[in-house]
């Protein structure tokens, strides 16, 4: 067979430049669909969320007596009575109980507006009448009509008035259900993880183990809730729709992913290290303790991180524990019943109120900031502590 010409050495090498250079253009056509779907993304949800960090308020007249104690619509003259939001009305017997002087007076309050009224004034789809339009426009042309930034948003709890609802409570339920799952998942973890990396030997049952670990990371997460629903509520007693239950719960799904993490930190941690404690007499655990565990702990970190953040942006297991339930008040320990930040958006999500939609995209932005900055952290982190050896 003869050797290939220098003319046909040279068109193979064209085909093989003109290849790569399709390679390339893929590749940055996928980049490129990629930044644009994200761009769309985030376009949407800032869109549909950012007037929700906005809410419509009404200066009214509020006379605080007897007769408004007790109907709390009484409180207002009947030309704005129902322009204002039913839940802020509730809260009169509160006001004069924590302020007794109220009584026997007349206040100009501003006062959280209903959400059509809130809706009309944002400029979207409302089902205000044309009396109550014209109400509005009298009082705007007052000025007594303002759209100011949505405290209650972030200080109030579910509520079914979407212009009182907040996400405070949802909040509070997810910081318990992540202390609860870290507390109980990262020490199990990392001692699984050095146990079998550092003490266990290589035999048939370690090798399994590993198997099924690595199979764990990969199960649907719906099946951790069958399983924290069959044993910490079912066998254990754990209280359902409890943040101890879905931390539990969330804690078994963070475990493969702490213990694969913890694994790989401790492999990239050299042999040599190892070598020098024992070279000095240092027994096993203590060459584990005092040389290999501070090395890989900024690894073992990344690893919590990540996957205490996707532990924080789940919701199939917590639906299956019931912590879907209806919490407007924040609770105040781990036994109580809770809800965390993604069910309540799942459950705006399925309100047939259209003002709920805003508060569905602005959680979303609030979960989506939260969890951009825990992986934010765990990147910093890495590159911080990170050791080239």
């Amino acid at each position: 067979m003869s050797a290939p010409t220098g003319f046909e050495t040279s068109k193979r090498t064209r085909r093989r430049y003109r290849a790569e250079r399709r390679f390339r253009l893929v590749c940055i056509a996928a980049v490129g669909v990629s930044v644009v779907f994200l761009a769309l993304f985030f376009g949407d949800m800032i869109r549909k969320g950012y007037t929700a960090f906005a809410q419509t308020q009404i200066q009214v007249a509020v006379t605080y007596n007897e007769r408004s104690v007790e109907i709390p619509l009484a409180a207002l003259d009947a030309d704005v009575r129902h322009l204002v939001s039913r839940g802020w009305l509730r809260r009169l017997p509160k006001q004069v109980k924590a302020d007794p002087d109220l009584m026997g007076r007349t206040v100009q309050r501003w006062v959280v507006a209903d959400s059509k009224v809130d809706q009309y004034v944002k400029g979207k789809y409302n089902k205000l009448e044309p009396g109550q339009k014209a109400a509005v426009e009298r009082l705007a042309g007052q000025g007594r009509v303002d759209l100011a930034f949505n405290w209650g948003f972030f200080t109030n709890g579910d509520s079914k008035m979407p212009e009182i609802a907040g996400i405070k409570s949802a909040v509070v339920g997810t910081l318990y259900t992540l202390l609860v799952t870290m507390l109980v998942s990262f020490p199990i973890g990392v001692m699984t993880a050095v146990y079998l990396e550092e003490f266990a030997g290589d035999n048939r049952l370690t090798r399994t183990i590993e198997v099924n670990i690595n199979n764990l990371a990969a199960v649907p997460s719906i099946l951790y809730g069958l399983l924290g629903l069959a044993v910490f509520i079912n066998f254990v007693g754990v209280p359902r729709s409890s943040a101890l239950a879905g931390g539990l719960t969330l804690a078994l799904m963070t475990l493969p992913i702490i213990i694969i993490s913890t694994r790989a930190a401790l492999r990239a941690v050299p042999d040599s290290i190892r070598e020098g404690g024992f070279g000095v007499g240092a027994s096993r655990l203590q060459v584990v303790a005092h040389h290999v565990l501070p090395l890989s702990l900024p690894g073992i970190l990344t690893g919590s991180i990540i996957g205490l953040a996707q532990a924080m942006g789940e919701t199939a297991p917590l639906l299956i524990v019931g912590m879907m339930a209806f919490i407007p008040d924040a609770p105040t320990g781990v036994t109580e019943a809770a809800t965390v930040l993604p069910a309540q958006i799942f459950t705006w999500a399925s309100e047939p109120e259209r003002a709920y939609a805003a508060r569905t995209a602005a959680g979303i932005l609030v979960l989506l900031a939260v969890l951009l900055s825990l992986n934010a952290a765990a990147v910093l982190l890495r590159k911080r502590y990170e050791r080239r050896w």
